[in-house]
C-alpha cells in the first residue's frame, strides 16, 4: 500500500496589532507624580516639625501629619499605575 504524503502545517502568523490615536501604553508621567507626592507628604510633615505647629496650616494642628501622610499615601496609590 503506497504511503501518503506527509502534510506541512502552514507557519502562524499573529494577527496585526490594532493603533490607536492615543497611545495609552505610555505611563511616563507617574514616577515623576509619585515622587512629587512622597516629597509633598515628607515637605508637609517637616516643616510642620521645624515651625512647631505655626505652619503649613496653623488651624489644623496635629492634622497637618494626616495630611502629609495622605500625600505619600497618595504617592503609593499612583505606584500601581507604573509598568
Amino acid at each position: 500500500m503506497p504511503k501518503s504524503r506527509i502534510r506541512k502545517k502552514s507557519d502562524f502568523t499573529p494577527p496585526p496589532e490594532k493603533k490607536t490615536a492615543i497611545k495609552l501604553d505610555s505611563r511616563r508621567w507617574v514616577a515623576p507624580f509619585m515622587l512629587g507626592l512622597f516629597l509633598v507628604g515628607l515637605l508637609w510633615i517637616v516643616v510642620f516639625y521645624v515651625t512647631n505647629g505655626d505652619y503649613p496650616v496653623e488651624a489644623m494642628g496635629n492634622w497637618n501629619i494626616g495630611v502629609g501622610f495622605a500625600f505619600i499615601a497618595a504617592g503609593f496609590g499612583v505606584s500601581t499605575q507604573w509598568k
